[in-house]
């Protein structure tokens, strides 16, 4: 019999054990389900059984890759109770849109039967399906059915040909499409009930693991609810983020102009040589919504302040610099200031629990010292701002003091710039607040799509390598602090602003693809941090690359790739 190390004890198993059952006595210890599994340093699903000796170590829905899999789990049931329920030759096709906090927003499409329009379906101007929420209803309830059947979640591996065949008569012409392009000759094909599915990335052994979801019926589509990785079990009330969504909207129809919505489409206009007409009608939409804001902050006469904040490589920088020059198209003179520059003295910067700086914590910043500053401004009076040297760890005064007058106007930025006690001594009538993400709007298919925080990942992965000299397995080394930084010091106040700016870019992953994929490579196979970059390059396999030719100098995409025209 095999012997195994599961978390340091050792254990025997007859062959053919699933790791599910090998796992299920550690359960206890975890308050977060146990998802996966690392064996022998590699990631198995829970029904991959064991054939030889090795160490397991558990994956629970705390890690990112466990719950992916039970968001996974979770959608496979949502589309298969909506195509059940409108079972016929051509079901209503659902399309997983985008997340606001812990809920996946999805849309449906397709034609209504009669029965249906009588029942209350109809469509948007935008040609989404407006359910009624008798319907939501029968979806929760179909779903509650398959997750207390407790059914059996199959993977088969299938010839290239065979899986295009077989996404052919089930109607999901996106999946023919992306496969279009796959190099490898064979698919991953999951199965529940009879229904088949293809899904990036690992999945649940079965449906009872998904034990709380909820759904309803929501503005253009349905919302599916779930627990969030930090809350297991539990159902965290959902909060409307009215601002989020039109912009998350707006960048699905910017990706409808284009016809592009999937992967598989954007591959398809590349390679019909339609790449240069994209990019510019893209950045063209963008720098329209950075005129919009801009128009917005100057018929406000009393904004001199504008705070713009948002999570690591939204492209903060370059979004100031644009902003800059319509602000001045409108007679305002600009100044880009960084809140960097108002970090305390090294002496004075709180240490995390690991031993060092932390330059993201808000005490970082000499709060006192910059209300002191911009109130003395907004006052008239001319003041010498702080210049943050970082490597002796001290602030400088080096350029000349500066004053206010009627047209004069501050652009802000820093992470902190939207939490109401970093700008306290401003009065709110003197501020504009600006939150600027890469909110990913491009799916891999209707069912798979695009984590945000991947783009951004790629994105920093990208810069660092090119301006600070960091390798991949460093920045995704550090990425989990990142993101739990972001967690608590940013997204709590993405709701009250002023204005959401969406940084990302349509096409922008094909580009990325050619400079991220070497650094990519280059982590060690015996690193922590190989299993990330090689979940990465499997997603950037999905894209024809398209080099940068045709980029702007502008564009938000050169900050990370470099060729710009902003001294960043």
């Amino acid at each position: 019999m095999p012997t195994v190390f599961v978390d340091g004890q050792q254990r025997q198993y007859e062959k053919g054990t699933t790791f599910e059952k090998i796992v299920s006595e550690f359960q206890p210890k975890y308050h977060n389900e146990i998802a996966l599994v690392y064996f022998n340093r590699k990631m198995r699903e829970l029904n991959k059984k064991l054939d030889r000796d090795g160490g397991v170590s558990v994956i629970t829905t705390r890690n990112s890759a466990g719950y992916l899999a039970y968001v996974r789990t979770a959608t496979l049931m949502l589309v298969k109770a909506v195509a059940e329920l409108t079972g016929r030759e051509d079901p209503l096709r659902v399309k997983v849109e985008f997340t606001l906090g812990n809920a996946y927003f999805c849309t449906l499409h397709g034609n209504l039967t009669p029965e249906e329009e009588e029942q209350g379906f109809t469509v948007s101007e935008s040609g989404n399906i407006l359910v009624p929420d008798e319907f939501a209803e029968k979806v929760q309830r179909e779903m509650e059915k398959m997750r207390d059947r407790g059914s059996a979640i199959t993977k088969k591996t299938y010839p290239l040909d065979d899986a295009i065949a077989l996404f052919n008569r089930q109607g999901m012409q996106d999946k023919v499409q992306l496969f279009h392009f796959r190099r490898s000759s064979t698919v991953n094909v999951y199965c529940l009930e009879g229904y088949y599915d293809y899904f990036y990335g690992y999945m649940m052994p079965s449906t009872d693991y998904v034990r709380q979801f909820e759904v309803s019926a929501y503005r253009e589509g349905i919302l599916m609810n779930l627990p969030g990785h930090e809350t297991p079990g539990e159902l965290t009330p959902f909060r409307e983020e009215d601002n989020l969504y039109e912009q998350l909207m707006l960048s699905t129809e910017w990706g409808n102009l284009v016809d592009i919505s999937t992967v598989g489409d954007l591959n398809t206009q590349i390679c019909k040589g339609n790449i240069s007409d994209m990019i510019l009608v893209q950045e063209a939409l963008q720098e329209r919504r950075i005129g919009d804001i801009a128009e917005d902050i100057a018929d406000h006469e009393d904004v001199k302040v504008v705070l713009v904040a948002g999570p690591s490589s939204s492209g903060k920088t370059t979004f100031a610099h644009r902003l800059a020059i319509q602000l001045r198209s409108f007679g305002l003179r600009p100044h880009i200031l960084s809140m960097d520059n108002w970090f305390v003295p090294r002496e004075r910067t709180p240490i995390d629990i690991d031993g060092n700086y932390d330059y993201e914590c808000l005490e970082a910043l000499d709060l006192e010292l910059f209300n002191d500053n911009m109130t003395d401004l907004l006052s008239g009076e001319e003041v010498e701002l702080p210049t943050f040297d970082f490597k002796a760890g001290k602030r400088r005064y080096k350029d000349a003091p500066i004053s206010m007058g009627p047209d004069d106007i501050l652009i802000i930025e820093g992470i902190h710039g939207l939490n109401p006690k970093t700008s306290e001594g401003i009065p709110a009538k003197n501020k504009f607040k600006i939150y600027i993400s890469a909110l990913t709007s491009l799916n891999i298919d209707e069912h798979n799509r695009i984590p945000s925080s991947d783009t951004r990942l790629l994105r920093r992965i990208v810069r660092d390598a090119r301006t600070r000299g960091y390798d991949a397995q460093g920045t995704i080394a550090l990425w989990k602090k990142v993101r739990e930084g972001e967690e608590k010091y940013i997204f709590p106040y993405q709701q009250n602003v002023d204005a959401v700016f969406n940084s990302v870019l349509i096409y922008e992953q094909a580009v990325l693809k050619q400079f991220a994929e070497p650094q990519l490579y280059s982590v060690s196979m015996e690193s922590p941090e190989y299993y990330e970059a090689k979940r990465l390059l499997k997603f950037l396999e999905y894209f024809v690359g398209v080099d940068t030719a045709a980029l702007p100098a502008n564009s938000i995409c050169r900050e990370f790739v470099g060729g710009g025209c902003f001294e960043l």
